[in-house]
């Protein structure tokens, strides 16, 4: 038994290792471009003997790049990409090319790779030779470096290519590629400063620019990158980390002559002391602080490097925060930046003026000024993207989580502290000079500050081990409580949000699924909202508070026969508070009791209804439908329900990518208010349904909101339509449709398509050339301005459009309306409406908007 059951496992482990052997074949198979350069790569290394150490003499003259390869070894900007260093060169550039080179290929075309890979290796090195000779004119030893360097290595080639191919990726994937790649290599470069990493630099933005005329396109110009509000927090985050890697790498890099590798002696100067160094140094009496710190250094190992690059850590901890949208890691980045630039204006006053064991020669990539302005200006940099950005980072944990966090911090310091002080006096022999209270005392401070603070110090250490037990305990206090600090911080961020609101918020949800509401009822329990309840809080109004004005999310929430007293109840409530109440995409009967208060109203929307019970997709007026669903079924794409809460990663980045596309295209930020997002269907009781091939490939995405009734669920509202540019094009109308069969299936009662704000059905049915107008039937001065705002905002956000689409599933239409009390308070209305919708929207957005509005008219 046991030797069928070894068998089997060995079989199967056999067939579990056996497709990377068939993805590697036929990615190599339909990759000859990259095969061949596997193999010539390997060939022209043992041809000329550079297998072992690298091309020789005189190949090596040929093929290895310099500055001065031109102009008499030009062939060596291109061949240098044919040759390695050594075996883990050779090693590393074929692993490279089989994990970058195949799939670009793949992607491309190997026409198209083929000369990628030939005019980024050509034109990035160039660029870098042309690069290295500017610089001479640099103080430091960077440009020196640059200037009598040489490489060969695919890094630079292979860079470009995938910059080259990111071009044929969708919108989010090639953003996010070319800003990890272009991240790295601009570390590398500033950091390492290697002529090598300047290469691949060049050779990347060659590839990103030239990568559209591949494809038959010119390159888009740069510009104001447009985003959605969750994809604007990680590009922020990836700055602060990136801020904080960087000193790591220079710190690393024993050889690193960037002109940001002076970053390294100011935040993470920690360096390998083999012993003979160590012994020279102690033997001189008047380098005694050095020494110490050496002694220290020598010992420390990773937790003395741990402890140098505290900030660093810190910083990325508070990355994964902002990434999060979370308010306290913008504080608390916010407050070490500027710590950090503080201190580097100090240590720079003290290499002025002498006080500072680390001289002015040590800094070796920028001297002078510009090695003492750079390390201000670095932080500087990352302090003002966070005080621009501070409007995406208002998500607060539960009230307490950090006051908590501080506590068992300062309990485990305590706790730490007496392990230190006993720990050392059981031990007294293992520390110089022998340790004693007093010392232990004095020194326990330090244990929980960065190693660099000691080696800036001008007193000489008053204690140190000498033993590894005391290693242990002198460096291992630091790294527990540090350790702790970073966990507690990141588990913080996990944390569900908490709003001032948070409460009303989960009491409104236990009155919304009590007595329902309306189709736009689950859009109260939204982010940004606050409640007001009735006096016997079985009712509640949710509104937007801005500019004095009281916007409400659609109609009130409750039994239908507290309706009456919950709207005049509203309206006392605004004008005790000095508030202009304003009801927002209300149905008629809130009109109509409005009305008997004094309101005045607008029709602002047109909501599209679908009974469910007896639909059937039958008939001539039907037959657009009909055919998205029989194109569906021959391509193999079907509907799916998931739930975002709960899907697999891989489906999430799919359902990121397609939404960032959307906002790309428009040029302008999601909008808010009745339009949900990614964010809002982040709810367990939020249904999705996608439309999804047999691969896999997430076509289209729509997301269903309940409606509440007596405590059960009667209905779905549509919220969330994104649909993938380059897939099956009628993806929405198979979606709608197999969403109202499969809901009918389950028994529900109705289906509500949303309103579409500024637009009406008559309005969207009148002929091309016809005046909007007139065929709105309203002749009120303020219902024309409204319909010349939608028809001014259709290039932009296409309302009418959308509700012409909706048209051909033949729904009921309901209008819905905007009810206020002083016709001079209008325009505080519409001001607090368009904050509302766009709340985050900049000047230059304005300004966009308004051409783009111009250019619709045109």
């Amino acid at each position: 038994m046991a030797t069928q059951m070894l068998a089997a496992n060995t079989a199967g482990l056999v067939r579990k290792l056996r497709w990377p052997v068939h993805w590697l074949r036929g990615g190599i198979r339909s990759a000859p471009v990259s095969a061949a350069f596997i193999a010539a790569f390997w060939i022209a290394g043992a041809v000329s003997g550079g297998l072992g150490t690298g091309p020789e003499e005189p190949v090596a003259g040929w093929v290895v790049l310099s500055t001065e390869s031109l102009p008499q070894h030009w062939p060596a900007l291109l061949l240098s990409g044919l040759w390695a260093s050594g075996p883990a060169g050779y090693l590393a550039g074929t692993a490279l090319v089989l994990l970058v080179g195949l799939p670009c290929e793949r992607l491309m075309g190997s026409s198209r790779f083929a000369a990628a890979a030939a005019g980024t290796q050509l034109l990035g090195s160039l660029l870098a030779i042309g690069f290295a000779a500017a610089a001479n004119s640099l103080p430091g030893e960077w440009s020196r470096a640059l200037e009598s360097e040489s490489f060969v290595g695919p890094v630079a080639w292979v860079c470009g290519v995938a910059a080259a191919a990111s071009t044929r990726l969708s919108t989010l994937w090639r953003r996010r590629l070319r800003l990890g790649l272009f991240t790295l290599l601009v570390l590398l470069a500033l950091y390492g400063g290697s002529l090598h990493s300047v290469t691949a630099l060049a050779a990347a933005t060659v590839g990103a620019f030239g990568g559209p005329f591949l494809f038959g396109r010119r390159p888009a110009l740069p510009g104001r990158i447009i985003t959605s509000r969750r994809e604007a927090r990680v590009l922020v985050a990836l700055a602060v980390a990136a801020s904080a890697v960087g000193p790591v790498i220079s710190a690393l890099t024993s050889q690193a002559v960037g002109p940001l590798a002076v970053l390294r002696y100011l935040n993470t100067n920690v360096e390998i002391i083999d012993p003979q160094t160590f012994a020279g140094l102690c033997s001189d009496p008047a380098q005694s602080v050095d020494c110490g710190a050496a002694r220290l250094q020598l010992r420390a190992g990773p937790a003395g490097f741990f402890l140098a690059t505290l900030p660093q850590v810190l910083l990325v901890v508070f990355a994964d925060g902002l990434r999060r949208g979370r308010h306290f890691a913008w504080v608390s980045a916010l407050m070490l930046q500027a710590l950090m630039t503080v201190l580097a204006a100090v240590r720079a006053a003290r290499y002025l003026s002498g006080d500072s064991p680390i001289s002015l020669d040590e800094l070796g990539a920028a001297q002078g000024a510009l090695g003492l302005i750079l390390p201000m200006l670095v932080p500087l940099a990352v302090l003002v993207l966070l005080l621009a950005t501070r409007g995406l980072f208002g998500v607060s944990a539960p009230p307490g989580t950090y006051r908590r966090i501080a506590a068992w911090a300062a309990g485990l310091a305590a706790l730490l502290s007496a392990v230190y002080v006993l720990g050392g006096l059981a031990v007294p022999g293992a520390f110089t000079p022998p340790a004693t209270a007093g010392t232990l005392l004095a020194s326990l401070p330090d244990r929980f500050l960065p190693l660099l603070e000691l080696e800036l110090s001008t007193a000489t250490p008053g204690l140190l081990p000498s033993t590894l037990p005391a290693d242990l305990l002198y460096e291992g206090i630091g790294v527990v409580f540090w350790v702790f600090v970073c966990v507690a911080l990141l588990r913080s961020f996990l944390t569900p949000a908490h709003t001032p609101h948070s409460k009303d918020l989960d009491r409104a949800r236990g009155v919304l699924r009590a007595y329902g509401g309306g189709t736009m009822a689950w859009m109260t329990l939204w982010p940004g909202n606050a409640y007001w309840f009735s006096p016997s809080g079985n009712s509640y109004v949710a509104f937007r508070s801005d500019l004095g004005v009281a916007l409400t999310v659609g109609p009130p929430v409750g039994p239908a026969a507290e309706l009456r007293r919950t709207v005049e109840g509203f309206n006392e409530f605004c004008t005790a508070n000095g508030l202009t109440a304003c009801f927002y995409s209300v149905d008629r009967e809130v009109e109509r009791i409005s009305a008997n208060l004094g309101f005045e109203h607008l029709q602002v929307a047109e909501e599209t209804v679908l009974p469910l019970g007896h639909l059937e997709f039958k008939g001539k007026k039907f037959q657009d439908v009909r055919t998205a669903l029989n194109h569906a079924r021959k391509a193999g794409i079907e509907a799916k329900w998931i739930s975002y809460a709960t899907a697999p990663l891989a489906l999430l980045d799919q359902l990121h990518a397609i939404s960032e596309e959307w906002v790309a295209d428009k040029k302008m930020p999601e909008m808010g208010f009745t339009l949900g997002g990614l964010e809002e269907m982040d709810d367990p009781e939020v249904r999705c349904l996608i439309a999804v091939d047999r691969d896999g490939t997430v076509h289209a995405v729509t997301s269903w909101l309940p409606i509440y009734r007596d405590g059960a669920v009667v209905g779905w509202t549509l919220d969330f339509m994104r649909r993938r540019s380059s897939g099956f094009r009628p993806g929405m109308d198979f979606l709608i449709a197999s969403a109202a069969v499969l809901l009918q299936e389950e028994g529900f009662e109705l289906l509500s398509l949303s309103g579409a704000p500024l637009a009406r059905a008559s309005a969207s049915a009148a002929q091309p050339g016809a005046d909007p107008d007139s065929a709105a039937g309203d002749s009120t001065l303020l219902d024309s301005v409204l319909d010349l705002l939608g028809k001014t905002l259709e290039p932009v956000y296409g309302f009418r459009s959308l509700l012409a689409f909706k048209a051909k599933f033949q729904p009921q239409y309901v209008p819905l309306y905007m009810t206020y009390l002083d016709p001079a308070s209008l325009p505080a209305i519409g001001n607090a409406v368009a904050r509302a919708y766009l709340p985050g929207m900049s000047l230059s957005q304005r300004l966009a908007l308004l051409r783009r509005i111009v250019d619709g008219a045109r």
